[in-house]
């Protein structure tokens, strides 16, 4: 089941699945908090197994409003199983009903393939972000103008 969770739930996800372990305080982004950020999780048993964070972020010049998917995470024990593209479906329709232009993310160059089957397009050449990792630039048009 899809929810709203607060930013502190999406720190155990992002430190196993995202930072190799680290400490929560180094799994915090700046932003987490601000009044337009949202986080999703996907509850299995009461149990949070899949996390996403949403930060108002309009990256690409003269294209409307933008959204930031970040830190997405699913437990290792629970891929595959759809709870992320629940999350990103889920946020979708809600960035919809705010007429929000566009969801665009830094998507980790293992799962570009992922975003481009719901439907993102591949912005950038593939880059390093030191420490994390390759990815791409990647983007998901929310209305046609």
């Amino acid at each position: 089941m899809v929810k709203f969770i607060s930013a502190t739930e999406v720190l155990p996800l992002r430190s196993m699945m995202l930072r190799n372990g680290k400490s929560f305080e180094h799994c915090i982004f700046e932003g987490d908090d601000a009044y337009d950020t949202f986080h999703l999780g996907y509850e299995v048993d009461g149990e949070i197994k899949s996390v996403a964070t949403f930060m108002r972020n309009d990256f690409f010049e003269n294209e409307g409003e933008g959204y930031q998917l970040r830190g997405m995470a699913t437990h290792s024990d629970y891929g595959g199983k759809g709870y992320g593209k629940a999350l990103v479906d889920f946020a979708i329709e809600y960035l919809k009903e705010y007429n929000t232009d566009y969801l665009w993310c830094n998507a980790r160059s293992t799962a570009a393939p992922f975003y481009k089957k719901i439907g993102f397009t591949t912005e950038s050449p593939e880059f390093d972000i030191p420490g994390i990792g390759f990815h791409y630039e990647m983007k998901l048009k929310l209305k046609s103008k």
